[in-house]
């Protein structure tokens, strides 16, 4: 059975920051690009940042560019994405996905990704 989980999410006030992680079982670790999106209630899911687990490649959207990172440990099968100087607008429901992308060229970060997280909620007040 195919599992994303993320933890860390909370609370932080702006200008803080977070680290999530996201807990991958049930399919190949190594086959697969990992996306973080989020999405505020009455929007679409938007995607922030993805990385190909194989050779660690990674794209960026330009909203989290500079502020978030993207990281990979295979030994583990987690991904997780470090989030620095944090704004009142991230606060929104953060989930991981993975993706089958080896049929593709380069790294796919946008909808429909194969398989999602619950998501875990991010709050920073101001």
């Amino acid at each position: 059975e195919v599992q994303l989980v993320e933890s860390g999410g909370g609370l932080v006030q702006a200008g803080g920051s977070l680290r999530l992680s996201c807990a991958a079982s049930g399919f190949t670790f190594d086959d697969y690009v990992i996306g973080w999106f989020r999405q505020d209630p009455g929007k679409v899911r938007e995607p922030l940042t993805c990385i190909s687990t194989s050779d660690a490649r990674t794209y960026y959207e330009n909203s989290v560019k500079g502020r978030f990172t993207i990281s990979s440990d295979n030994a583990k099968n987690t991904v997780y994405l470090q989030m620095h100087s944090l704004k009142p607008e991230d606060t929104a429901v953060y989930y991981c996905a993975a993706d089958d992308q080896r049929r593709g060229i380069g790294v796919r970060c946008s909808l429909p990704f194969d398989y999602w997280g619950q998501g875990t909620q991010v709050t920073v007040s101001s």
